[in-house]
């Protein structure tokens, strides 16, 4: 069975997100609280791969019914901190345990954010602008992560991102101190 990949907001990035996760072959649930939204969504995905080719996409209007069957979350809301801060304190709380959470973020600390769920090991920085991701920009893609961060989350965004035609490159959360500064003795 494929990776199943929630997408939450059917913007710009969103839309762009849930397109190229779907022609890598993941199943696709895009969620978005405004119909208008989906919608557009709808006619641009079909545009891009013909209907015949839709089967793995589902358009969602809840963040539950989104992140239900979900491996992997990846908000398209706002690089502001109580945006950020409310969708992962959703997340954390309606998606299974197994679930990894990404969110983009250039501005926010991704160690502080993670510590704010029950499952910092599972939350990662997708370490782009919205703009620069969702217009194909650059062939690399920057992930930040924290001392917590498990190997097998590091492995489904490598592998997520390899799969979309990125090259991804992990750097630890500058706001993090070194490992071997939080070591106990």
């Amino acid at each position: 069975m494929p990776l199943t990949v929630a997408i939450i907001g059917a913007g710009p990035l969103g839309r762009w997100l849930a397109l190229s996760a779907a022609r890598a072959g993941y199943r696709v649930l895009l969620e978005d609280v405004m119909p208008a939204n989906l919608r557009h969504a709808q006619e641009t995905l079909r545009a891009e791969l013909g209907p015949e080719n839709l089967t793995n996409v589902a358009y969602v209007t809840t963040i539950e019914d989104a992140v239900r069957q979900a491996d992997l979350v990846i908000d398209c809301v706002p690089d502001e901190l109580e945006s950020k801060l409310e969708i992962l304190w959703l997340l954390d709380r309606m998606a299974p345990p197994r679930t990894v959470l990404a969110t983009p973020t250039t501005r926010l600390s991704i160690a502080d954010l993670a510590n704010c769920t029950y499952r910092p090991e599972k939350v990662i920085a997708i370490a782009a602008e919205a703009s620069a991701l969702s217009a194909g920009a650059a062939s690399e893609i920057a992930l930040r992560t924290t001392t917590r961060t498990s190997p097998e989350t590091a492995a489904l965004l490598d592998q997520f991102w390899r799969r979309l035609g990125f090259t991804p490159t992990f750097a630890l959360d500058p706001a993090e101190p070194p490992p071997s500064l939080t070591a106990k003795p």
